[in-house]
This record gives structure tokens, C-alpha cells and sequence, in this order.
């Protein structure tokens, strides 16, 4: 368990069902508490407009669908999310490139580690 992210609550939208599982397995070893995973793009939008979230994880790409329309939806609401793609940088949604993304496959360590710094860069700083 990873103290800095006991509790802190990930958002994970992916249909690749092993990718899922992974990711929700290495987010709950860190002591994360995990909504989803999610495999479409119409739950995604729901659970992205209803969900009080720290932190989100999206595949860019979910059964031939794109992601853009619920990063839109994160952004709106200042949910600080990162892609995991198997397409490279390219792939990535235009407006959205500058987001961190994981490339799969990827290790527990890049994913603990790419949820820490969004968490962390997106709260503010008691003085």
C-alpha cells in the first residue's frame, strides 16, 4: 500500500478486461479506492457527470469509440485524468496531448506514480 494515495478515489475507464483488471488490482494495492473499471463510452459519460473523483484513467480508445467526449466531461468538472494507450503519443486526443499517458503495457510503479503526481498537482498545498 502506497499511504499517499490511501483513499484517493480513481475513476478507471478501460474495456480491455486483463487491462482492467491490473489496473484495478495495482490502484487497490495502493490503497486507492476504484470506480469501475468501465468498457463504454455511455457509462464513462454517467459515471464522469455523477462521480466525485480525485483522479481518472482512460483507455484513449474503448471497442472502437474515442475518449474524447469524457475527458471533455473530466475537464469540465476539474478531474485531473491520464490516458493508457497502445498506440503511442499519436493517438492521443488533439485537445487533450498534453495529458500524462501511459503506453501498455506499463508497470505498477508508472501507474502509482502517473496517479500520484495528478492527485498531487491538482490539491491544493496546505502552508
Amino acid at each position: 500500500m502506497t499511504a499517499e494515495l490511501e483513499g484517493v478515489r480513481v475513476l478507471v475507464v478501460e474495456d480491455e478486461f486483463l487491462v482492467a483488471t491490473l489496473i484495478e488490482d495495482m490502484l487497490h494495492a495502493a490503497g486507492c479506492i476504484v470506480s469501475g473499471p468501465i468498457p463504454r463510452i455511455g457509462e464513462a459519460l454517467e459515471a464522469a457527470g455523477r462521480g466525485t473523483y480525485d483522479a481518472a484513467i482512460l483507455d484513449v480508445n474503448l471497442g472502437g469509440d474515442r475518449i474524447d467526449p469524457v475527458a471533455k466531461a473530466l475537464s469540465y468538472r476539474n478531474v485531473p485524468f491520464a490516458f493508457v494507450t497502445g498506440y503511442g503519443t499519436a493517438g492521443l486526443p488533439g485537445d487533450y496531448a498534453e495529458r500524462p499517458h501511459l503506453r501498455k503495457p506499463f508497470r505498477m510503479t508508472d501507474l502509482i506514480n502517473t496517479i500520484s503526481g495528478l492527485v498531487h498537482t491538482s490539491r491544493p498545498k496546505v502552508v
